[in-house]
């Protein structure tokens, strides 16, 4: 019984990405519409600092921040 459960989840899962597959056209985006006006493109090196380094880089400074700037209540340690 498990086999024939294993099957149909198979074919059910094949069949639906096949559709996902078909029903995806990448040829489309060659078309251009009508006010599409693209800009230049862009180095890979500013490619990569735009949707790689830069994301890094905001994070580390508002998780720096929240850090820094963090008023919750702690537990001081006693000087002796």
């Amino acid at each position: 019984m498990d086999n024939k459960n294993a099957l149909r989840a198979g074919a059910v899962t094949a069949g639906s990405a096949l559709m996902l597959l078909l029903m995806t056209s990448p040829a489309l985006a060659l078309t251009r519409d009508d006010g599409d006006d693209p800009g230049q493109s862009m180095s890979t090196a500013a490619t990569l600092g735009m949707f790689v380094f830069l994301p890094i880089v905001l994070f580390l400074v508002i998780a720096g921040l929240v850090m820094v700037l963090d008023k919750s209540d702690r537990p001081q340690k006693k000087q002796a």
